[in-house]
């Protein structure tokens, strides 16, 4: 019925079979922004924000949803993986926050949707934590910015 892989002859959703595929390292970094006012970075800068140390707590939010992509995206397969690292950096010039997720396996599919998923949460974590002092904020950008590993890498530089 259909040349999609993740639908079935019949049209019904599945899960793609990669028992085929070559098992390699695989590497997706995303990213993401939340934008706020300056009042808000300087609270959290100052330590002053009314939930604690948001940053870190966001970071670990992030790892933490990386874990449990294919719980909550249907059709994705349960991964083992091998490093997820989250990275939340003030930006002034925005201003808000630059959100940076980066996941690693060795595995026969892609870590693309466990990268967005951290990048997600990160994000929504942070606008969690500050909502009570910023009604303004939003969350932009949210986007895979470089992946390696499978049949493609993208983009062809040696930074991811």
């Amino acid at each position: 019925m259909s040349d999609l892989s993740h639908l079935d002859e019949s049209g019904r959703a599945r899960m793609v079979d990669v028992s085929g595929k070559a098992v390699t390292a695989r590497t997706a970094v995303a990213r993401g922004r939340l934008v706020c006012v300056a009042e808000t970075v300087a609270l959290v800068r100052e330590g002053k924000t009314p939930k604690g140390a948001v940053i870190s707590t966001a970071e670990l939010a992030g790892i933490m949803a990386a874990k449990q992509t294919s719980s909550l995206i249907p059709l994705c397969h349960p991964l083992a993986l091998s490093q997820v690292a989250v990275r939340i950096a003030i930006n002034d010039g925005l201003p808000g926050f630059d959100i940076e997720a980066e996941v690693r396996t060795t595995g026969q599919t892609g870590v693309e949707m466990e990268a967005l998923t951290a990048a997600s949460v990160a994000a929504l974590t942070l606008y969690d934590m500050l909502k009570a002092v910023d009604k303004t904020m939003r969350i932009e950008g949210i986007e895979v910015v470089a992946k390696r590993g499978g049949k493609s890498d993208w983009p062809q530089t040696p930074d991811v």
